[in-house]
């Protein structure tokens, strides 16, 4: 055998095979386009759609919060119809809500198209984890973490592309990043074209389940073919730990199980339906996730108005603490995943994610005790490095947490409703941030210490139950 070479040994890193590099780069090509319509969304619609300010305020408010229904409807489908082709249909689909913006300055009209395009954005990116989960299996961590660097690479670089065009400012160059944003999305649905369909439990399950009376035949696997056990990571969900429990010696014993006949399969092998929306303690755990993710807020919202608020910092240094923000994920949100490796793990990081957020809420009030300018930046910055490290451990730890209490076989139906927790707090986080900010100093202590009581409120609710597992009551999963 030949000696690796660079290209092999880096491919060899990322997780998911030849299917997940291909999801990287659907995810890279797709942040590109969002890169370009994030920083021109605004003024398309004040220059080139003609809207007043109040109009599109409405407008962006109205389509978020339909947007919302996006993870939990997409998730039920990916439990029910093959991930692939619901991919490229939903990429179709926002690119055709993009190019319709160029067809009309209706405000009705408007609604219904940018509606649209928000379901279909939150629902690209459950289905994408959702992918990645499937595809990647006990190595999510490591591939989330190389999954947000390839995000964050797209975004700066939509970000500076659009950038540039602006330069122009004319109506024309607004039209064209819409349209280099709708041909992102479908150059993403060509990427993903060239993907396999992933291995889903749950449809597995479903078509494994016997009828009244029928014996249940082993089924040989073909050349590729990923059975049932090889889709499911070890520690990754509670029905694994209940299909072994089932998986008695007398039932996988030949002799006893020979006479089918005289001894019919009992009721219980089968699968029930799992209902995330009546799993009470993974809605408590969504709803703690909805306050973890206000660092979003924290960095589109309060950095930037505390900044030229409250504080003597020079103004010009807002765009750099975002800047710094995007360096340092791309840099450190690898070699972070090993604070979510396993389910133990993500539960121990809770402490330093709780650290982090008190420090940050702690240097944001300290910004505006002294006045001098160079004081003031030190502490924006201190406090946006706090934030930042917050956003990585979080996500590295909210992305392991949210898989492992998910039962495989309702995977998609589970992390459509966690889902949900960045939906509302892309809502309620910036009501949330702004309110810290109208009560000074102490407003942001008490968000920092609330966030951090937010972590041990998680750690205690994702906390072992009776035999060192993290589980999905009434099932314990193992964690080894």
């Amino acid at each position: 055998m030949g000696k690796p070479t660079r290209a092999t040994a880096l491919s060899d890193r990322i997780p998911g095979g030849r299917d997940g590099r291909h999801m990287l780069i659907v995810t890279f090509v797709d942040r590109i386009g969002s890169g370009l319509w994030g920083a021109t969304a605004t003024l398309y619609f004040t220059y080139a759609a003609g809207l007043s300010t109040a109009a599109i305020g409405v407008l962006l408010a109205v389509s978020g919060a339909i947007g919302i229904a996006g993870p939990p409807v997409g998730g039920l489908l990916a439990d029910r119809l093959p991930l692939r082709p619901l991919l490229i249909t939903l990429q179709v689909v926002r690119a055709a809500a993009s190019l319709a913006l160029l067809t009309t300055t209706d405000l009705r009209l408007l609604f219904a198209i940018t509606s649209v395009g928000s379901l279909g954005d939150r629902a690209v990116s459950v289905l994408t984890k959702l992918y990645a989960t499937r595809v990647a299996g006990p190595d999510r961590a490591r591939y989330q973490a190389i999954n947000r660097t390839a995000m964050n690479v797209g975004w700066a670089v939509g970000g500076l592309a659009a950038a540039a065009a602006l330069t122009d400012g004319t109506v024309t160059v607004y039209r064209w990043l819409l349209i280099g944003d709708a041909l992102s999305f479908l150059a993403s649905a060509l990427f993903t074209l060239g993907c396999a369909e992933p291995p889903s439990a749950s449809r597995i399950a479903a078509k494994s389940t016997p009828a009244p009376g029928e014996s249940v035949q082993p089924r040989k696997s073909t050349p590729g073919e990923s059975t049932s056990e090889e889709c499911m990571p070890e520690e990754s969900a509670p029905g694994n730990s209940a299909a072994l429990a089932n998986s008695t010696p007398a039932e996988s014993t030949p002799a006893e199980s020979a006479p089918a006949e005289s001894s019919p399969a009992p009721h219980k092998t089968k699968t029930p339906a799992l209902n995330p929306w009546r799993d009470r303690r993974y809605l408590a755990y969504t709803a703690s996730e909805a306050a973890l993710f206000l660092d979003d807020s924290v960095f589109k919202v309060g950095l930037p108005l505390w900044a030229v608020t409250a504080t003597s910092a020079p103004h010009q240094l807002v765009p750099l603490l975002l800047v710094l923000n995007n360096v340092l994920v791309v840099l450190f949100q690898v070699p972070f995943a090993r604070f979510g490796a396993t389910p133990h793990t993500a539960r121990t990081s809770l402490w330093p994610l709780a650290c982090a957020f008190l420090l940050g809420g702690a240097t944001l009030a300290a910004s505006t005790v002294v006045d001098a300018p160079w004081l003031a930046a030190v502490t924006l910055v201190l406090a946006a490095t706090a934030f930042t490290v917050a956003e990585m451990l979080h996500a590295t730890i909210s992305w392991e947490l949210s898989v492992v209490l998910a039962p495989p076989t309702a995977q998609g139906a589970y992390l459509g409703v966690h889902g949900l927790a960045q939906a509302v707090q892309r809502s309620a986080g910036p009501l949330a941030v702004t309110a810290a900010i109208a009560a000074g100093p102490l407003g942001w202590l008490g968000l920092g210490a609330g966030l951090a009581a937010m972590c041990g409120a998680q750690r205690h609710l994702v906390r072992d139950r009776g035999d060192g597992a993290l589980s999905v009551a009434p099932v314990t999963v193992s964690e080894h």
